[in-house]
């Protein structure tokens, strides 16, 4: 056995019972471990050479770990091999209507992780001691559409859920280019964190690419308790990145967390009006509530006082040392899990937006502070388009014309160019000074002919101001420009 449960549950287990009914159990990353096993039931090496294994010997738990044997890198792990699998005689369960919830279980995808651990590591509810979020390592673009190719060919099914703690930006956009570039037609989803490098051109490229939706952990709406959870976003922050998948076409689950410790009644219900905003703004398709629950390899079950609650269970187990109970100062935090199920399974459908937040709950609960039009007024906050010396800037629509003309406004004339373009959904004409969209059309013309299809923010500047022109940011800015990303001119 091995795999999430003995790697959070069994790390201190003492219990021989187990061992009636498994033969062995092994921690963290499997590949090296397993190789070693098979060796050692061969006979080709001895017991001292397994690495994190636990055995049962003279009718006790030993556990052994070989520091000879060294682990693969995640380069090196290969393609999961589905070849004779009869994958198209498996039935499709639907779960529960939820959204997401749906995606997991109606209907095959093939299971990657773009890395091992997570490139954040910081929130204090998880298990960021551990070794499968504690140590990163991120795979390549191109080696991951290697993998995926692969799977295709074996499963038949182009369908990918990527099973990431949280999947990064960085290596969410380069997937997308590649898979872009290779002309792959897939569909994908994949766990986020709501990061503010999710920008508008960034989601649309995403969408591009073949991704249908994220999750991502809003956790507690509130901006004290996130600080706390040391999640690194905001409230506003999630509200924007939202906006961003929802107006690229790709569908939003939030993870959300009541009882977190500390969390008043009050934070409880401002975090449910700040996810009735979220459904009513439109940003926000899916969500799931959880209780908090204090977990032994978490900052908050290593040190609870810290976090102002109380550790109940002190004492080690023989067997599952996960899940720890704590006393928290604000009481029974788990009453109100229900009008917060009833309330969301609404909004999920449209209905009861309009309902006072109290309806919910067989308890009185003290009325919401948030500001009604609070999401709007995040949602209204502007954002300008990425624009540092390492931004891509990306081209996937295609110049089908350009006509020189001669504009005339109240006796001045100037001389102009007119652009046509095209994707694959839509087209657009902008007209531009002459110099400058000529400019702009050879850069188009030499970007759908490269291999890459973009280039960098800071080699495009240099290349405009070399012409002898100001104020490229101006340029870019303006409105005609500004439009192309509708067409697949991107900044990401």
């Amino acid at each position: 056995m091995g795999g999430g449960f003995p790697n959070t549950e069994l790390r201190s287990l003492s219990d021989p019972t187990v061992f009636d009914f498994f033969d062995f159990i092994t921690l963290d990353d499997g590949e090296a471990p397993l190789e070693i096993l098979l060796q050692y039931i061969r006979g080709e090496v001895g017991a001292d050479a397994l690495k994190r294994c636990f055995l049962r010997r003279d009718n006790e738990v030993v556990y052994l770990d070989s520091s000879t044997c060294k682990d693969y890198r995640q380069s090196e792990v290969g393609v999961p091999d589905y070849e004779g699998l009869p994958i198209h005689h498996y039935i499709s369960a639907l779960e529960i209507a939820n959204p997401m919830h749906r995606l997991w279980s109606d209907g095959r995808w093939n299971k990657l992780t773009m890395a091992h651990g997570c490139y954040w590591g910081k929130c204090t509810f998880c298990d960021i001691s551990l070794d499968y979020i504690q140590r990163y390592e991120p795979l390549t673009a191109a080696l991951l559409c290697d993998k995926m190719e692969e799977m295709i060919r074996q499963t038949g099914e182009n369908g990918f859920h990527f099973v990431d703690e949280a999947a990064p930006p960085s290596l969410m956009k380069e997937l997308a280019i590649e898979l872009i570039n290779r002309k792959m037609v897939v569909s994908w989803w994949a766990n986020i964190r709501f990061e503010k490098s999710f920008s508008r051109d960034l989601c649309i490229l995403l969408k591009a690419s073949g991704c249908i939706a994220v999750s991502g952990g809003l956790e507690v709406a509130s901006d004290r308790l996130l600080a706390l959870i040391q999640k690194g976003i905001t409230v506003a922050q999630v509200a924007r990145v939202a906006r961003n998948f929802t107006e690229a076409g790709i569908m939003v689950h939030a993870y959300l967390m009541y009882g977190f410790p500390t969390q008043t009644p009050q934070e409880t219900i401002d975090s449910l009006e700040m996810i009735r905003q979220l459904f009513k703004a439109g940003v926000l398709q899916s969500a799931f509530w959880h209780l908090f629950t204090m977990t032994a390899h978490s900052p908050v079950g290593l040190e609870p006082s810290k976090f102002g609650v109380k550790r109940l269970t002190d004492t080690v187990g023989s067997f599952a040392n996960n899940d720890l109970v704590h006393e928290d100062p604000q009481g029974d935090q788990e009453r109100f899990g229900e009008g917060l199920r009833k309330s969301l399974f609404n909004y999920m459908h449209g209905l009861g937006l309009e309902e006072p937040l109290g309806k919910w709950f067989e308890f009185k609960v003290p009325k919401t502070t948030v500001a009604p039009d609070q999401m709007l007024r995040y949602l209204g906050e502007e954002e300008l388009p990425a624009s540092k010396p390492t931004t891509k800037i990306l081209w996937k629509g295609r110049l089908v014309a350009e006509q020189p003309f001669t504009q005339t406004k109240k006796g001045n004339s100037r001389e102009m160019i007119s652009l046509k373009l095209v994707s694959k959904t839509a087209q657009l004409d902008i007209s531009l000074p002459l110099l400058p969209g000529q400019w702009l059309a050879a850069q188009m013309r030499q970007l759908e002919l490269s291999n890459t299809g973009w280039v960098s923010y800071q080699q495009l500047k240099e290349d405009y101001e070399q012409q002898g022109w100001d104020d490229f940011e101006l340029f870019m800015d303006n409105k005609p420009v500004a439009a192309l990303y509708k067409l697949g001119w991107w900044r990401v």
